[in-house]
This record gives C-alpha cells, structure tokens and sequence, in this order.
C-alpha cells in the first residue's frame, strides 16, 4: 500500500514528491473541452495572442487535478476514503504547455472525525511549481483516512 493510515502521519510531515509532469496542449484542450469550458484562454490561440500572456492558458481546474494527483502516491493511495473539501485554492502564475511540475505537500491537521471513528481527518497543504520553481497552485485539501487495521495474534 503506497499510502499511509491516518496514524502514520504527523503534523507538519513534508512531502517532496518524486513524479513531474509536463503539461502538453492536448491535456489542456481534452480537458477543456470535456468539462466544458469554451473560455478562448483555453482554446483559442489566436484570441491568446491579444491577452497579457499571448499564448493559452492552461484550464486551471486541470492544474488543480494534477497538483492533488501527482500527490496521491505519496499520501493517500489505497488509504483514503474520499476528499471532504478544497479549500484556499489559489492560482498565483499560469502554466502553459510545455511547463513541467513538481508538488510538494504538507501535513497542516490531523483529528479524529466524530461521526466516524473508524477513520481521521488529514488537512494538507499542497504546492505545484514549475521548472523555475514558481508557484503556480496551491490548496488545502481536507481528506477522510482510513485508521490502519489492527494486527491479528497468533
């Protein structure tokens, strides 16, 4: 199991994680297209060029899936239950095709959920730069854990 139980992790417990990716212009037009989103920022290269960044915008939304994505290896494959809420989502520079990201996460809670004992509560902060190291997203995400089982004697 790749992730780890809601009493494996610690507040304050750093991620640097491993996986990159670049975003390509066929990410960003499927993606666009398939939540349908017909902004020209998007999808339009010729209205792009009369915009302040000249080119298409990546679908932030997108930009969000893959900060929380590539994340998932490290936190929470195979021991969450399901993501209660995002919040603080910020944008603060854009990705364009071609950009290549890297996430680093952060253990920001950890409590007990009261309507199920059987699982916790991991608030993280998540991170997404690109190859210059400029932050480009970031967000709280609020997930429900499951508790690692109890080991069997015998």
């Amino acid at each position: 199991m790749a992730g780890l139980y809601f009493e494996q992790f610690q507040v304050g417990q750093r991620f640097t994680h491993d996986v990159r990716r670049t975003v390509t212009e066929t990410d960003n037009v499927l993606f666009t297209t398939m939540t349908l989103n017909p902004a020209a920022i998007h999808l339009d290269a010729e209205y792009a060029k009369t915009t302040e960044f000249g080119r298409p915008l990546v679908n932030s939304a997108f930009t969000l899936g893959l900060m929380v994505g590539i994340s998932v290896g490290d936190t929470t494959l195979g021991t969450t239950v399901g993501n209660l809420g995002w919040d603080e989502v910020r944008f603060p520079n854009p990705v364009f095709a071609g950009d290549t990201l890297h996430v680093e996460s952060q253990v920001l809670e950890l409590r007990e959920s009261r309507s199920r004992p059987q699982n916790g509560i991991v608030v993280f902060d998540h991170r997404a730069y690109n190859q210059r190291d400029e932050l480009v997203a970031s967000c709280r995400r609020v997930a429900l854990m499951l508790r690692q089982p109890a080991t069997q004697a015998g």
